[in-house]
């Protein structure tokens, strides 16, 4: 089967999810996605999913340590040959670097020395405008002086709508020229995905696992700067 014939019948089995907001639940079970990505070639599979395993909070595998989820990740990025995807997983890390880096300001926490604590292009940028509110980044990432504010105010649910609102955004500027095509499946799953996420959410629990979330991504990028010894001790909380 050709492989535009074979997006077709996949792309065609998956009924559109609609805004990410107003979703009561996934457009379709767990299971009957991945009896649809069935499809897929073994290639085209394993690339998705190493992004969802890297991408979805879900899969970070528990016993690992966190200095080795870093590197793991990195090979894991390297990896990738999907052009595409390569760079929307590196978009989505670089996010959470910007985010993290909000977080341990508003702690009170000194700029970074380091260009090891974190993913990407902005390290530098965010050690050298360490006290802008939004790192001297406001026009690449136009949500990030909201996400400032709402993260001064403790507004975390308002604050993880908007950037699953970004990132949802994100997706949807990607998917241009991409219809019929594995880039498409791509970003139809990571959609699902986060309206998975978002339609298990309650208020409470959004404001706990914001911050557990940013929590577990620090720690992640501080133990991976500390000598073996440290980075193997169990951090209290």
């Amino acid at each position: 089967m050709a492989h535009s014939d074979r997006y077709a019948m996949l792309l065609s089995a998956l009924p559109y999810h609609g805004p990410l907001f107003g979703a009561k639940q996934t457009p379709l079970s767990r299971i009957r996605l991945n009896q649809r990505l069935a499809l897929l070639d073994p290639v085209e599979a394993d690339c998705l999913r190493q992004a969802r395993r890297l991408l979805e909070w879900a899969q970070q595998e528990p016993d690992r340590t966190d200095a080795q989820s870093v590197v793991r990740a990195k090979q894991v990025i390297d990896g990738i040959t999907n052009p595409f995807i390569h760079d929307l997983v590196t978009w989505r890390l670089e996010m959470r670097t910007l985010v993290a880096a909000l977080r341990r300001r508003h702690r009170g926490e000194s700029a970074p020395r380091d260009r090891r604590r974190g993913f990407g292009r902005w390290t530098s940028r965010i050690m050298q405008h360490w006290n802008e509110p939004a790192f001297g980044l406001e026009r690449a990432f136009p949500w990030l002086p909201e996400a400032e504010r709402l993260l001064a105010r403790g507004a975390t649910v308002d604050l993880e709508r908007l950037l699953l609102g970004a990132v949802w955004n994100h997706l949807e500027s990607c998917s241009d020229g991409h219809y019929l095509d594995f880039e498409a499946v791509v970003i139809y799953v990571l959609r699902w995905d986060m309206i998975a996420r978002w339609t298990t959410y309650d208020g409470a629990e959004a404001a706990r696992r914001f911050d557990e979330l940013v929590e577990q991504a620090m720690a992640g990028v501080e133990k991976s700067l500390r000598p073996p010894a440290a980075a193997s001790r169990p951090e209290r909380t």
